[in-house]
């Protein structure tokens, strides 16, 4: 699939949470006043100790806690964000955002039904937040129901019609659907809002070769590296394209270009992820069984990592 959303930080929505007196969370407890000791009475009898409950520390210590979630997710360190963003809802219960960053993290790490409960308590809070329609329908498309993504997509794209990332979302599971032709109207759409988004011109390739039509395939495929000449994937699929068709020089070079640029996509999981079909696995399948392929990714994997920057 070329998830547009993986070049954004796949489910996770960053507020600009700003909290002007930050609380230590050493003790939560007294941090917030919880409780304070009675003035003593003439008699000097012990008495309960008061609860306090102080509403704004509370709703500042949620946000204070659910930024503090952003900047773990931000690290990619989601099961450590699960706790704060966890804690943040619990002091702060009527405020979507602190649940919407709460379901965006579980679908982080694969906690899916738990991810729709708390989307769901976010859109009770925020009925006409797109974003929150959105999420939800990714949450729906991971769990491969692809009928209930396309009804949140929908219900979110009436609020926010031009949307180019839930766009292309609802197109790929319209695509999910074997529904085609809806599938590349509205990667279309999210392209023609968004110029630089390779990923739907390379998806409607994707759709085209499932199709059949090869020549189109090739068109789209070629478009999308015309936008970014270092996208894998669309080198890849042209590759694979151009050498069964006959073109197989030119197919062997190109698919050895763009493995040497993500080696990923040379294992079937990957390409399944990816929403590549069954057609086209089976070609790349066969390409990746050639000998200067083979040798080609022999080296790749002998190959000492690259240094980070």
């Amino acid at each position: 699939m070329s998830y547009y959303r993986r070049s954004r930080n796949h489910y996770i929505f960053f507020w600009g949470y700003t909290v002007p007196n930050r609380i230590p969370l050493l003790s939560l407890v007294l941090a917030l006043g919880l409780w304070t000791m009675p003035k003593p009475v003439a008699c000097q009898a012990l008495l309960p100790y008061t609860l306090q409950i102080d509403s704004a520390g509370l709703e500042q210590t949620a946000l204070s806690l659910a930024e503090r979630a952003v900047q773990l997710a931000r690290l990619q360190q989601f099961q450590l964000a699960v706790p704060s963003a966890e804690l943040a809802t619990q002091l702060a219960p009527k405020n979507s955002q602190t649940w919407t960053l709460l379901g965006s993290l579980y679908l982080q790490i694969e906690q899916f039904d738990k991810g729709i409960e708390a989307l769901g308590q976010a859109q009770s809070l925020a009925p006409e937040n797109a974003s929150i329609k959105f999420v939800l329908g990714e949450a729906h498309f991971r769990k491969a129901n692809y009928e209930k993504a396309v009804e949140y997509l929908q219900a979110g794209l009436k609020i926010k019609p031009d949307t180019p990332g839930a766009l292309f979302d609802l197109g790929n599971a319209f695509y999910k659907l074997k529904q085609f032709d809806r599938a590349i109207a509205q990667y279309e759409k999210a392209f023609a809002l968004e110029k630089k988004l390779w990923p739907a011109i390379n998806n409607i390739g994707l759709v085209k070769y499932e199709m059949g039509d090869v020549d189109s395939a090739i068109k789209r495929w070629q478009e999308a590296i015309a936008i970014d000449d270092k996208a894998a994937e669309p080198m890849l699929a042209l590759a694979v394209a151009l050498y069964t068709k006959g073109d197989k020089e030119k197919g062997l070079a190109l698919g050895e270009a763009a493995l040497k640029l993500d080696k990923r996509y040379a294992t079937v999981t990957f390409l399944k992820d990816n929403l590549w079909g069954d057609r086209l696995i089976a070609a790349t399948q066969n390409f990746l069984a050639t000998p200067q392929i083979k040798a080609a990714l022999a080296k790749i994997q002998d190959a000492p990592p690259s240094p980070e920057l």
